[in-house]
């Protein structure tokens, strides 16, 4: 019997029949998984989202599968769109120190309200929050849209609505927003010693390439080549976000 699992619907007040419709299964599924059957990864990951909880506390068991990667690497998920949105909220809700973000949009985070406000919460209880966003007048930024053949004029409107969004953001103490013009291979999203990291291919949605996610340990740790590279873009880049809006000032 999968007692998580039983307990977790309780607290939430969710049924085997309201599960099921949620995940488009016969209610008979979800009962083998009540009774001790592994859903698969993508099934574990919706139930995890629904109860608003992590796999982990759902499926104990996986929390030896995600040790058993290398050093550093709590786990690799194999689409952005596969990973939690709990995965998500608790990695920005637990920053104690700071965040940083950087990608060309990231639009996804932003149009989850509870991602949002926990940006918020976050940096007005004094953690430094930096954002690196495309130039959506670069060229980096163009070919970029091009090669995800959505076109160059869609993913400059993408960040400017990214930049709209983050207005509630910007005037706090301890946040800041820079624009950049990187040919970006990855995009980092990290919390204290916690980081997630799309990584880009070629023609390929950013929502659909890999994740992993990293942990920050020691200057060995594979997460460290993420971090300098964050940082040796956030030193290029400019406040604000030139050519969107003139009558902007951030």
């Amino acid at each position: 019997m999968n007692d998580n699992l039983r307990n977790a619907m309780v607290a939430a007040r969710i049924t085997t029949t309201d599960v099921a419709a949620a995940l488009a299964v016969d209610p008979k599924t979800v009962s083998r998984w009540l009774k001790g059957r592994m859903p698969y990864p993508r099934h574990r990951w919706a139930v995890a989202d629904l109860l608003h909880v992590h796999e982990t506390d759902l499926w104990p068991q996986l929390t030896q599968q995600h040790h058993s990667l290398a050093d550093g690497v709590q786990a690799i998920y194999p689409h952005r769109w596969a990973v939690p949105h709990t995965v998500w909220q608790t990695l920005f809700q637990g920053a104690a120190e700071e965040i940083d973000i950087l990608t060309y949009s990231g639009l996804f985070l932003l149009e989850d309200r509870r991602i949002l406000d926990a940006l918020i919460d976050r940096a007005r209880a004094g953690i430094k929050v930096r954002v690196l966003l495309g130039d959506p007048n670069s060229p980096q930024v163009a070919v970029r849209g091009t090669d995800e053949g959505i076109g160059a004029d869609v993913m400059a409107a993408r960040i400017k609505n990214a930049l709209a969004l983050y207005r509630p953001l910007l005037g706090i103490p301890n946040v800041e927003l820079r624009i950049h013009r990187t040919v970006l291979y990855n995009s980092i999203y990290r919390a204290d010693t916690e980081l997630l990291v799309n990584i880009h291919a070629y023609a390929t949605p950013a929502a659909d390439a890999p994740v992993m996610h990293l942990h920050h340990a020691d200057e060995q740790a594979a997460s460290t080549v993420y971090l300098d590279s964050f940082e040796r873009i956030w030193t290029t880049a400019t406040p604000g976000d030139p050519g969107v809006n003139d009558d902007r000032q951030f």
